[in-house]
């Protein structure tokens, strides 16, 4: 098992220069969970693709029943305590320390695209490119 954010779950279902690499970490690991802000983080993916007119309405809700799909009964709440001892630790956003909290909670790996995760928290994150090469 493995915790991903929404950037990975979004590399993987909107066909883009790092999707091989996405279906590389779901090769390597299929087992994916995401706190339940994935949902939201991925929603505003698709409202960015929306609005440059890179995907259709259709597409994009197309696009979140898939992610939902794959990510259902994947999702974990996580303790507001913990993820502000991880804020206070970092300069990270709430939002990125939730996906470490996760991993943490979980006793595994966050893998992601986001060097400054990978940066603030090397014993717990892992850059997609180390994960799945």
């Amino acid at each position: 098992m493995i915790v991903v954010d929404a950037n990975v779950i979004a590399y993987l279902l909107i066909q883009g220069d790092r999707t091989t690499q996405a279906e590389g970490v779901l090769k390597r690991d299929a087992d994916w969970a995401a706190p339940s802000l994935w949902r939201s983080e991925f929603r505003n993916v698709l409202a960015l693709c929306l609005r440059k007119g890179l995907l259709t309405l259709a597409d994009a809700q197309l696009l979140c029943q898939e992610a939902e799909s794959l990510m259902q009964g994947r999702e974990y709440d996580v303790a507001s305590a913990q993820v502000l001892n991880l804020v206070a630790a970092s300069t990270l956003s709430a939002h990125d320390c939730e996906y470490v909290a996760l991993a943490q909670d979980l006793g595994v790996r966050l893998v992601t695209s986001d060097r400054k995760l990978s940066r603030a928290f090397p014993a717990t994150v892992l850059p997609m490119e180390a994960f799945a090469p």
